[in-house]
C-alpha cells in the first residue's frame, strides 16, 4: 500500500502537511541573515544524485521530502533572498507575497479572461494601474503581468513590429544599446527579426547610449533600404545600473516615428522615490515600460510586468478569437488578460503584489527603495576610501562597479587581481559579488535592492573588500602593496 498522500487529502491530512511547511518556511526565513551568501559548494554533484529515470510508482511520506528540500537542495545554491546577496538584481522574496501564492495556488481560479474570475481578474488590472501611476503614465494606459522582464519585453517588441511595420517586416531595425539586456535580442529573435536586424549602439564613458551613434545609425539603415521602427532605452542595466537620457530619446523617437520602449525591469520602481524619478526623467514618455516586481518591489521570482501607454496596442498585436473561447470585454475597465498577453492559462500571479501592497502600503516599499540608494552612495564612498580602489560606474541608482587598479599592474594583471579579489570575498561567505566586464576590463559590482540588505550588511561587504584587498596585495609582489 502507498505511504504517500492521497490526491484528496482530508481537513486533518492538509492542515498537518500545511502545519509542516509552514513551521520549515518559517524558520528558513527566519534564519537567512545567518545562511552562507553561498551555498552552491557541491551543488552539481548533489544534483547529480538526485537525478531521477522514472516517476515513482507508489507516493512517500512528506516528511522524508521536506527534509530533501529544507536541509539539502535549498541550502545548495545562492542565498539570494538574503541580505548579503549583492551579486545582481536580486528577487528578495516577500513573505506575504508567498502566503498570497499560497491561496493563489490552493482555490486554483482562471483569471486569463475575465468572466470566470471578475473579481480576481479586477485585483490584478488594480495592480497595473498602480504601476503606471507610478511611472507617470496617464489612467488610460495598461498592461498586464508576467513571468519576468524576458516575456515582457518580447511582447513589447511583438507590439511594437505590429504598430509600426507592415506584414513584410524583414527589412525592419531596431536599436539597443551595448549595455542593454540580452533578452531584447532574443525577443527580436523570437518575433521573427534577422539577428543582424538588432543594431548594437555604443555607450558612453557613464555607460549610456550615445545619441549620436544611435543618429548616424538610423540615417545609415534608412539610406540603405531598412525601416527603422524601435529604439530600446535602458532605466537600470544590468552590467552598471545605468540610466539613459530618456528625455533625448523621447525626443529623437518623435521625430524619427520609432516607438520607444525602456526597459525600466530593474530600475523602474525607483520612480515611487524622488531621487528615482530625477534620475529616471522622462520615463513616462515611452510607448512602453517594462517593469520587473520581483526586482523593485521584492516580489518572488517569477513577477514582472509590461505596461504600455496605448494598451489597444497589445490587443491589435496579440489577440487571436476561436469560436470555444467566451465573449471578450469591450470595457476597457473588464480586461480579458488573454488578449493583450502571450499566455490564455497562467496563473494568478497578481494576487501576490496586491496583498503584499494592501498589507504595508506603497509608503514601506517607497521607504526601502530610498534606504538602497543611502546604502548604495555610502558603500561606493566607501570603497572609493580602499587604497588602490577605482569606481568604474558610479551608482545612478544603487547598483555601482568598482575595481582594484594598482599603479604599473598591467591590464591582465589587474583583471586576474580583480578576480581573485571577489574570490576572496565571496569565500568570506557573508556577502556575495559577482562581476562584469566592461570593454576589456574587469570589474565588481554590487547591487543593493534586498529588502532585507541593511547598513550592517553593507558595513560586513566593505569589511571584507579591504581584507581582501590587502591579502590580494600582499600575495602579488610584483604589484604595489596595498596597505
Amino acid at each position: 500500500m502507498s505511504a504517500g498522500l492521497p490526491l484528496e487529502p482530508s481537513e486533518v491530512e492538509l492542515r498537518r502537511l500545511f502545519d509542516d511547511v509552514v513551521r520549515r518556511v518559517v524558520a528558513h526565513v527566519g534564519t537567512l541573515s545567518d545562511q552562507p551568501a553561498d551555498g552552491s559548494a557541491g551543488a552539481a554533484a548533489l544534483a547529480r544524485a538526485l537525478i531521477e529515470r522514472e516517476a515513482p510508482e507508489e507516493g512517500s511520506p512528506s516528511g522524508p521530502l521536506l527534509d530533501l528540500l529544507f536541509e539539502k537542495a535549498i541550502p545548495a545554491s545562492f542565498n539570494n533572498a538574503g541580505p548579503g546577496f549583492l551579486a545582481y538584481i536580486p528577487g528578495g522574496g516577500q513573505p506575504y507575497a508567498a502566503v498570497a501564492d499560497l491561496i493563489s495556488a490552493a482555490v486554483n481560479r482562471y483569471v486569463g479572461v475575465f468572466a470566470p474570475a471578475p473579481a480576481l481578474v479586477q485585483l490584478e488590472t488594480n495592480v497595473v494601474r498602480w504601476f503606471a501611476r507610478a511611472v507617470g503614465y496617464p489612467e488610460s494606459a495598461g498592461g498586464f503581468l508576467t513571468s519576468g522582464g524576458s516575456l515582457a519585453n518580447f511582447s513589447a517588441v511583438v507590439a511594437a513590429r505590429h504598430e509600426k511595420l507592415s506584414e513584410d517586416f524583414l527589412r525592419g531595425t531596431l536599436y539597443v544599446s551595448d549595455q542593454g539586456h540580452h533578452c531584447i535580442r532574443k525577443a527580436a529573435h523570437l518575433a521573427g527579426f534577422p539577428a543582424a536586424n538588432v543594431r548594437k549602439i555604443p555607450s558612453d564613458g557613464a555607460f549610456r547610449v550615445r545619441l549620436d551613434a544611435l543618429a548616424v545609425r538610423v540615417a545609415e539603415d534608412r539610406a540603405a533600404g531598412f525601416t527603422p521602427f524601435l529604439v530600446v532605452a535602458s532605466a537600470g542595466t544590468t552590467n552598471t545600473g545605468a540610466v539613459d537620457d530618456l528625455d533625448a530619446l523621447a525626443d529623437f523617437a518623435g521625430r524619427e516615428d520609432l516607438w520607444l520602449h525602456t526597459d525600466a525591469a530593474y530600475g523602474g520602481f525607483f520612480a515611487l522615490t524622488a531621487r528615482g524619478r530625477a534620475a529616471m526623467g522622462g520615463l513616462a514618455r515611452a510607448d512602453s515600460i517594462v517593469l520587473d516586481p520581483h526586482k523593485g518591489l521584492f516580489m518572488p521570482y517569477g513577477t514582472g510586468s509590461l505596461l504600455v501607454k496605448d494598451p489597444a496596442a497589445l490587443r491589435r498585436s496579440h489577440s487571436v478569437s476561436a469560436h470555444y473561447m467566451p465573449g471578450m470585454q469591450d470595457d476597457p475597465d473588464s480586461v480579458d488578460f488573454c488578449e493583450i498577453s502571450p499566455e490564455l492559462s497562467r496563473n494568478f500571479r497578481g494576487l501576490e503584489v496586491w496583498f503584499a501592497v494592501e498589507l504595508c502600503g506603497l509608503a514601506a516599499f517607497r521607504k526601502a527603495l530610498d534606504e538602497k540608494l543611502d546604502l548604495a552612495r555610502e558603500a561606493v564612498d566607501a570603497v572609493r576610501a580602499i587604497p588602490d580602489m577605482t569606481i568604474v560606474a558610479e551608482p545612478q541608482l544603487s547598483l555601482f562597479a568598482f575595481r582594484l587598479a594598482p599603479p604599473g599592474a598591467s591590464a591582465e594583471d589587474a583583471n586576474r587581481l580583480n578576480r581573485e579579489l571577489m574570490a576572496r570575498v565571496n569565500a568570506r561567505q557573508r556577502v556575495l559579488l559577482t562581476g562584469t566586464v566592461l570593454g576589456d576590463v574587469f570589474a565588481l559590482r554590487m547591487c543593493i535592492l534586498n529588502f532585507r540588505t541593511h547598513a550592517d550588511r553593507v558595513h560586513m561587504a566593505i569589511e571584507d573588500l579591504r581584507a581582501a584587498a590587502r591579502e590580494v596585495g600582499g600575495n602579488n609582489p610584483g604589484l604595489e602593496r596595498i596597505s
